[in-house]
C-alpha cells in the first residue's frame, strides 16, 4: 500500500468517527474542524493530506515547523497552527510561519507574540491554552487567570482571541475536562465575541470532545500512524 493510500484510508476512518460523533451530539459535521497534527512527519505527508482535502496542519516545534512550512509555500491556502509549548524568544520566528498559535498561556508570551506580529505587520489568531486541573507545569494557564490573559490579548490590537484549547489531563476523565473547557469558553464569549473556538479532543478522545462542544479536534496518530522517534 502506498503512503497516499494509507493516509486516504486513515482519513476516511477519522472522518467517519467525527461524522458519527456529530450525529450523536446533534451537531452539523461542518461545526468541527479536523486539525492534522503533522509534527515529526515529513513535508511529503502534509502535501499528501493537502491533496486529500485537508487545509489545517499543526506543529509543536518552531524549528521543524518553520522548515516544513517553507518547503510547502506553494500550498497557498494551507493554514499552520502552533500547538506546542512556546518560549517567548521563539515568538518572532513563530509569527513568520504560523497562522494561529493555539498555546498562549501567559501574559509575557502574549506580549511577545503581539510585539512580533506588530513588527511583521500582521494580526495573529490565538487560542488560550487552559490547564483545567491547574497543573501549569505541563502548559496552560490556570482557569482563574483566563480573564486577565484574555484582556491582555484583546487590548494588544495585534492578536485576535479566537477561543481556548486544552489537553485532557491523564488524571481526569476526558468528558469532565472538556465540559470544563466549554464552560471557560462560554464565559470568554461574554466579553470577547471573537472567542468562539473550542480546541479539544485528540485521536483517543475526539468523540467525548465533540459531545461537549469542541469545534476543533487535533488528530495525529489516528491519521498519520504511530509517532516517529526522530524528526525527518
Amino acid at each position: 500500500m502506498s503512503r497516499e493510500e494509507e493516509l486516504r484510508e486513515n482519513l476516511a476512518e477519522v472522518e467517519e468517527r467525527i461524522a458519527k460523533a456529530c450525529e450523536v451530539a446533534g451537531r452539523e459535521r461542518s461545526e468541527v474542524m479536523l486539525l492534522a497534527v503533522t509534527k515529526t512527519w515529513p513535508a511529503s505527508d502534509v502535501e499528501l493530506l493537502y491533496g486529500l482535502g485537508l487545509r489545517n496542519f499543526a506543529e509543536n516545534r518552531d524549528q521543524e515547523a518553520s522548515a516544513k512550512a517553507g518547503q510547502l509555500r506553494h500550498l497557498e491556502d494551507a493554514r499552520w497552527h502552533m500547538v506546542g509549548r512556546l518560549q517567548r524568544n521563539k515568538a518572532k520566528s513563530v509569527v513568520e510561519w504560523a497562522d494561529q498559535v493555539d498555546s498562549v498561556d501567559s501574559v509575557r508570551l502574549a506580549e511577545a507574540l503581539a510585539a512580533a506580529a506588530r513588527v511583521r505587520g500582521k494580526t495573529l489568531d490565538v487560542l488560550l491554552q487552559v490547564s483545567i486541573d491547574g497543573d501549569t507545569s505541563r502548559g496552560g494557564c490556570a482557569v482563574a487567570d483566563v480573564a486577565e490573559l484574555a484582556g491582555v490579548i484583546t487590548r494588544s490590537g495585534d492578536l485576535i482571541l479566537r477561543g481556548a484549547m486544552t489537553v485532557a489531563p491523564l488524571t481526569m476523565n476526558p468528558s469532565q475536562a472538556f465540559e470544563a473547557l466549554a464552560s471557560v469558553v462560554s464565559g470568554l464569549r461574554d466579553d470577547h465575541p471573537t472567542a468562539t473556538r473550542v480546541s479539544a479532543g485528540m485521536s483517543a478522545d475526539l468523540e467525548d470532545a465533540i459531545s461537549h462542544g469542541s469545534t476543533c479536534v487535533r488528530v495525529g496518530t489516528a491519521l498519520l500512524g504511530s509517532r516517529r522517534l526522530t524528526s525527518p
